[in-house]
Parts: structure tokens; sequence; C-alpha cells
């Protein structure tokens, strides 16, 4: 509804990031437990920074020049970047291999208790996967938006520092699904959408 709506205002007060295999289902139902929500499929990686996640949506568009204007005849579509970035602080077999790319089974455990082994690669690795964040308003708003194929694309600098958490900074970008689907979905629930319900097929 349009005009001035202070219960229509979002802040993230909370979330979580997670992860999965390319064509992990969206989650769409919202009950108590999020957690079962969001399935076995995915999985949560952990604590991040406190800045959040930085959502970003670029598009460029080219301009038609013409002899007969100096401003543009009109503009064509060259290209869409859909970001997230975020810090992820913990470090374990999910967080470290979607860091550096490559999987979890890519870490091999040592005869010795507790002593494991990962290998960086040598170049870049295809690592793609399916990326969701989820976020709440108090307790009657969530919000949650799926990216069902990307990769990271760019990685902060390690800052190992005596007062300061470890941070693993990461850029994901979206991937084109290839089969005229979406390229990211929100799912909100979230009193303030006013649309009608759709029926089911």
């Amino acid at each position: 509804m349009a005009g001035n709506n202070a219960s229509e205002i979002r802040v993230a007060g909370t979330g979580r990031i997670l992860v999965a295999e390319i064509g992990a289902p969206l989650p769409e139902a919202f009950s108590d437990n999020p957690a079962a929500d969001w399935g076995s499929a995915w999985t949560d990686l952990g604590y991040t920074s406190t800045e959040g996640v930085t959502f970003a949506k670029k598009d460029k568009l080219d301009p038609v020049e013409t002899w007969q204007s100096i401003s543009p005849a009109r503009f064509v579509y060259a290209d869409r970047d859909l970001t997230l970035k975020f810090a992820m602080l913990q470090f374990n077999e999910d967080t470290l291999p979607f860091f550096l790319g490559g999987k979890s089974s890519d870490i091999r455990k040592d005869s010795a208790a507790s002593v494991f082994q990962f290998d960086v690669p040598d170049g870049p690795t295809f690592d793609e996967r399916a990326l969701g964040l989820e976020f709440t308003d108090g307790t009657e708003v969530t919000y949650r938006f799926v990216i069902p194929r990307g990769q990271v694309t760019a990685t902060d600098d390690i800052k190992l520092a005596r007062k300061a958490a470890a941070q693993l900074g990461v850029t994901f970008t979206a991937l084109s699904p290839g089969d005229g689907s979406a390229l990211a979905t929100f799912v909100m629930k979230d009193a303030a959408y006013t649309v009608p319900t759709v029926p089911a097929p």
C-alpha cells in the first residue's frame, strides 16, 4: 500500500546463510522450526560478521546512439550481476572449502586425532552451489532469498591478528539456471504484502 507506513520498514535483526547442492528444494513452509523448513539438503554456514550480508544487483545498459539525436534512442540490456557479500567467522569442513574452492570431502583426516589436511587447488575450480539467505524482523516477519545456482567469485583477505576474529569473506554471484527459471527467488512471511492469493494448480 502506498504512503507512509512504519510497519513496513524492515530491519534484518538476525539471519543466517545456507548452502546446498544445485537443485535443492526451495523452502516455502514457515514453521516454528526453521531448520526443518530448509531440510537436510541445506547446510548452515554458522556465524557471520556483524556487517551481515550486502545484497547487490547491478544492471549494465548499453546506449544505442543515432546520427539524428545527441541522446540515446534506446538502451540494450548487456549484463546483470546479482551478488551476496558476507564474511564467515567459523572455520570447519563447510566454510573453508567454500572460501577456497572445493568440497568438504576434499578434507582428509590424518591417523592422529583432530589432524586434518586440505589442499588449496593450484588453479580456479568450478564450485557451483545453491545459496540461501534468511533473516527475521521480530517474530512475525521472515524473509528468505535463494540463488539456485551460483558460485564464489571473489574472496577477501584473511587478517590474522591477536585482537580480532579471522574472517572468511566471500562474494557469491548468481548464475543463470539456463532453463528459463528465475535467477533468484524471494519467499516472504510478511503481512505487509496485500496481493491476491494464487490458487493452487
